[in-house]
């Protein structure tokens, strides 16, 4: 695909957060060639980098000296000519590039995933594997990182081009049993294949949509909620589990008001961890909204710590939870001795003395990963993608379950069905949505 014509070329800082060792500084467009030779002096040989001295245009004073290269387009990553200076990280020798940067006609700074959404434009990546870039940037945990680069690599591209094509196919089948019924060369009715065909990719993308959990619980973690009795020792469990000090803990009941989380990286997953208010009938009224989040939140949760103190066994009535639940006893330096089980606990744990924290945080790791088990399988990484996939599914219900639906009403079913698909990956009009996806990217990217 021929790369878009964009007037402006674009510009940016693109590796991160100054001082730094090293700072990239990206352009894209039509006029990076010509910047290049006012600034080092010449075009570098393409895709070698080479050491160059960087002169303002204006003064032709050094800037400073660093790596230059230069990708032409359509073999860049924007499709465009583009560049990149490699540069000390300070923040003077930063800001004096860029302005010379900006000095120059036809050159911009970039906005927000500018860079990625050319790349898109000029055909370079799907929208699937815009977003897919977008979440390995934000990884955090090598469950993320694997999740992200799998989707990027574009299997989930693949999957559902592969279901667009059939149903591209079945539409031709059916348009062409329209257009050709009295034809010697068109073979008997096909429909009856057509729309069992396409009832049983209504199926397969139901059961895809069902891994959607796993791959919000991959993309945002592993909700825990810890619930129990004032001073049952929650926000110590939360000190205990962050290793520094995110909760106030003190002898008074009632000192959580809010939620307090904290993100672990247990065994690569994401796991959050929730501290809440104590749960007790008599509350005031803050600590009663405090408790009432509280519970929302454990309702919502992946997996409940009913935490209580051994040396004060008061059990916290909460009710029924749809989430799983894990008993706790804490505070086992000051409580009774014997095993978990001996005592009626799941795990029992002393933040004093670190009793038993290893094998609670074992136990969430289990579950979080139990959580995600998927066995290699293609997941539906974004709300977006799960609401269309879900209109696709109920466009091809709709056109194989209305048989005395005039068969060109049933094949339109088909089009929405697989227009629905294409707006996954950009593959279709979906203009409204680039600004909204590409957003979500940092400057420079």
């Amino acid at each position: 695909m021929s790369a878009t014509i964009f007037r402006d070329t674009i510009f940016a800082l693109s590796s991160g957060r100054l001082p730094s060792g090293v700072a990239v500084v990206r352009m894209s467009g039509g006029h990076v060639k010509g910047a290049l030779e006012a600034m080092v002096g010449g075009l570098p040989e393409r895709r070698r980098a080479e050491y160059r001295a960087i002169r303002s245009p204006r003064s032709d004073e050094i800037m400073d000296r660093g790596l230059v290269l230069l990708f032409e387009g359509p073999h860049s990553f924007t499709g465009e000519d583009c560049a990149e200076l490699h540069v000390h990280g300070g923040k003077a020798v930063v800001a004096a590039i860029l302005a010379e940067l900006s000095g120059i006609d036809g050159f911009r700074h970039a906005e927000a995933g500018e860079f990625t959404r050319r790349a898109f434009l000029n055909g370079k990546l799907d929208l699937v594997g815009a977003e897919a870039l977008a979440d390995l940037i934000g990884a955090e945990t090598e469950a993320q990182r694997r999740f992200a680069a799998a989707n990027a690599e574009g299997q989930q591209t693949a999957l559902y081009g592969g279901w667009r094509k059939r149903i591209i196919h079945a539409r031709a089948m059916i348009e062409a049993e329209l257009d050709f019924a009295d034809e010697s060369d068109v073979p008997g009715s096909v429909s009856s294949e057509v729309w069992a065909e396409m009832a049983a990719l209504a199926k397969d993308i139901d059961a895809h949509l069902e891994g959607y959990r796993s791959a919000e619980i991959i993309r945002d973690g592993y909700q825990v909620v810890i619930l129990g009795a004032p001073n049952a020792g929650k926000s110590s469990l939360l000190n205990a589990l962050a290793r520094r000090e995110v909760a106030i803990v003190t002898e008074e009941p009632g000192t959580t008001r809010d939620l307090v989380e904290v993100a672990l990286d247990l065994d690569g997953m994401k796991v959050v961890m929730v501290d809440t208010a104590g749960i007790r009938e008599t509350a005031g009224r803050v600590e009663s909204i405090g408790i009432e989040r509280a519970l929302e939140r454990a309702r919502r949760a992946d997996l409940v710590l009913e935490l209580i103190a051994l040396d004060d066994p008061v059990t916290a009535s909460f009710g029924d939870m749809p989430s799983g639940r894990l008993r706790v006893g804490s505070k086992s330096d000051l409580g009774t001795s014997g095993t978990a089980v001996d005592r009626g606990y799941d795990f029992v744990i002393s933040v004093k003395s670190g009793e038993g924290l290893g094998e609670l945080l074992a136990g969430i790791a289990r579950r979080a990963a139990g959580a995600t088990a998927t066995s290699g399988e293609v997941l539906p990484s974004r709300m977006r993608h799960v609401e269309l996939l879900r209109r696709c599914a109920s466009s091809l219900r709709r056109a194989v379950d209305q048989e005395n639906l005039a068969l060109e009403l049933r094949a339109e079913e088909l089009r929405d069905a697989g227009f629905s698909l294409g707006k996954i990956s950009g593959a279709v009009d979906v203009e409204d949505l680039l600004d909204t996806i590409f957003s979500e990217f940092c400057i420079g990217k």
